[in-house]
């Protein structure tokens, strides 16, 4: 029920962020969703990529700070108020949603969300009988 995100810690300089997707292109490794927050200082790039394993040790390899986070990919409406009735149902049941993007592919977005409480969120998945999607599924 979840996908691994590949979380990279990047300083916040000039073609930083062109490097590490240089050494990512040099592997065929397709990005699938990214996303940044950043601070004057540094920057966290979060991605799903279609060889997350290959992806992770390529990066450790080049001394690039990153980790695997998993998180959960659920497939909505493309409308502002169907991924607010979705993140509606995790908000009703007390689970917090620490950070969220998401992208679309015409009427269909699929909602990236990590919460702080995993299994409580699985649980409300499945209640709810929310459409999420594996990792398989996005590559």
């Amino acid at each position: 029920m979840t996908v691994n995100q590949i979380s990279i810690f990047i300083e916040n300089k000039y073609g930083k962020l062109c490097e590490i997707l240089a050494l990512l292109a040099r592997e065929n490794i397709r990005i699938i969703a990214a996303t940044i927050a950043d601070t004057s200082e540094y920057g966290i790039l979060r991605m799903i990529v279609s060889e997350s394993e290959k992806a992770y040790k390529l990066l450790k390899d080049n001394n690039v700070s990153v980790n695997f986070t998993d998180v959960l990919a659920i497939q909505t409406e493309s409308t502002a108020d169907s991924i607010s009735r979705t993140l509606s149902c995790f908000t009703q049941s007390g689970i917090s949603i620490e950070y969220m993007y998401c992208f679309s592919l015409h009427e269909k977005s699929i909602v990236i969300l990590r919460t702080n409480n995993r299994e409580a969120a699985r649980e409300v998945i499945r209640r709810k009988n929310l459409d999420y999607l594996t990792e398989k599924d996005l590559v």
